[in-house]
């Protein structure tokens, strides 16, 4: 059987970086460790490796998450790849997944992978995820799925996918949906799929966005800093099921008056944000107010996908509708 072409494209992260046996620190080396450690995924499939950069997850940016988009699209045009496995330190992994998930409009399975424990330490999760990510790469049910996230053998869609743990190698989960499959010592299994794809075109990523977390007392002082600032967009993760505290509601005018866009989340990890609440800086309110709820997002994906549709000069209305499905 002929094997398949991966574009094996390494960014950096934990795992890619080795721990210090004096000191404790996990830090990136000279060289990729991983690129010492593949020889089992030959025999996988034929694997073009790219290293566009390498950078630990913290320092990557929307502008990183578009040059991963633009070469990407580069080698699916010249038509010699059959899927693509991004390795990716785990900090933001989810956030270049979605990026990459709502920008690339080809069907060729994408999975980005991780490790949570370094390459030199013990029990170290990364060879085993990227092997079990070229599995799902390589595999024709991958196809047409979005952007996938493998790690300790459950497939996860990026619109889905969480970081819920700071250490743990089953850090990787999707709150109120689960994996839509799992892989084993012999295949890769899918048991339920997404319904729904999403693409916007963008040619850089070059707005800004801020992220805000609602809390008890919460007022207008940082609402009326961002105004203060060149700002393109906000997004608030609101209480419940989508209200403020009222001392917040003289803020978010101040936005609305400058144009500003306000996308709202639950700061809950389950359930959707909704206009149910009719009090001062509930979310009925909010809704007459001009804010967008956002259908079950969390708040850095939802940071995400406004960049991206005001990046794609959306109005309004189409910004909304982006976060209704």
């Amino acid at each position: 059987m002929n094997k398949k072409k991966i574009l094996l494209i390494h960014t950096g992260g934990t795992i890619s970086m080795s721990e210090d046996t004096e000191t404790g620190a996990v830090r990136p080396s000279e060289n990729n460790p991983l690129n010492k450690q593949t020889k089992e995924l030959y025999t996988l499939a034929n694997i073009i490796v790219e290293e566009p950069f390498h950078l630990p997850s913290p320092h990557i940016t929307p502008k990183e998450m578009y040059i991963l988009k633009e070469l990407i699209d580069n080698y699916v045009m010249k038509g010699n790849i059959s899927g693509v496995v991004i390795t990716h330190g785990t900090d933001t992994l989810e956030e270049t997944a979605y990026f990459l998930d709502l920008t690339i409009k080809h069907t060729l399975p994408i999975v980005v992978t991780g490790a949570m424990r370094s390459s030199n330490e013990i029990g170290s999760d990364g060879l085993y995820n990227l092997i079990s990510s070229i599995r799902v790469a390589s595999c024709d049910e991958a196809h047409s799925l979005g952007v996938l996230v493998v790690l300790n053998d459950e497939i996860h869609t990026a619109e889905n996918v969480t970081k819920t743990h700071t250490s743990n190698v089953s850090t990787f989960q999707s709150p109120q949906y689960g994996p839509i499959g799992i892989v084993t010592k012999r295949g890769v299994q899918f048991h339920h799929l997404p319904v729904i794809r999403q693409h916007h075109s963008i040619r850089e990523p070059d707005k800004q966005v801020m992220l805000l977390k609602a809390h008890a007392g919460m007022d207008s002082s940082l609402l009326q800093a961002i105004a203060a600032l060149n700002c393109d967009g906000v997004v608030i993760e609101a209480l419940g099921q989508g209200n403020l505290p009222p001392a917040m509601i003289a803020g978010i005018k101040d936005l609305l008056k400058k144009g500003i866009p306000i996308v709202l989340v639950s700061r809950c990890f389950n359930g959707i944000a909704q206009d149910i609440y009719g009090y001062d800086g509930g979310g009925k309110q909010l809704k007459e107010m001009g804010l967008f709820f956002s259908n079950g997002l969390n708040g850095q994906k939802a940071r995400i996908k406004l960049l991206i549709g005001l990046a794609s000069n959306k109005n309004w209305d189409e910004i909304e509708a982006m976060f209704q499905v």
